[in-house]
């Protein structure tokens, strides 16, 4: 499991003074700057960011240092992040994306499925996703997709929808249709 939380990511500059935009992952917006200094992925850079307000699904903030509109532009997809002991321990059935990743993958039966790669949210609700020997595959994270997530043991069950789990193109014999005639009537 990760020691640190990625908590958002520079979108660009905002205005001409060194203001940046952020796109925040966490619950509140706001909340992006409410856990102390964040870091950049390797851990060298650390920055203190000062709230300004919210405008199109991101937060604009300050960052000490930072004064002018060329310098925060070249911070432009830089990802933030914090120290996961300064976040608040998630509540039972919710989980940071990074505890999830690494993670193996199995179905009901204990059949391997692969690991787990990534965790996204596009949007229309989160998306876990899956590597295994046969490729990539995404699933909704949904309680009825994965119906048990199991950290302490390194594990999750999986139980993929049934498009998945027969394969591209294969459909169970009683979920075909029948094409065309009239069944001799």
């Amino acid at each position: 499991m990760s020691e640190r939380v990625c908590v958002g990511v520079i979108l660009g500059a905002h205005g001409l003074k060194g203001a940046v935009r952020i796109k925040s992952f966490t619950e509140r917006a706001v909340d992006v700057a409410a856990y102390g200094a964040v870091e950049d992925e390797a851990g060298g850079r650390r920055f203190r960011l000062r709230l300004l307000g919210e405008v199109k699904g991101a937060v604009t903030a300050r960052i000490e240092g930072i004064d002018e509109r060329n310098a925060a532009e070249a911070l432009k997809g830089l990802k933030l992040y914090v120290a996961k002991s300064s976040l608040p321990p998630p509540e039972e059935e919710e989980f940071y994306y990074s505890d999830l990743v690494g993670l193996k993958a199995e179905l009901a039966d204990g059949k391997a499925m692969g690991k787990v790669k990534g965790v996204f949210d596009f949007g229309g609700g989160d998306v876990i996703e899956i590597a295994g020997p046969d490729g990539t595959v995404m699933l909704p994270f949904t309680k009825a997709a994965v119906p048990v997530v199991d950290i302490a043991g390194g594990r999750l069950v999986v139980e993929p929808p049934i498009e998945i789990e027969a394969g591209p193109g294969d459909v169970p014999e009683d979920e075909e249709e029948e094409v065309g005639g009239n069944d001799g009537e």
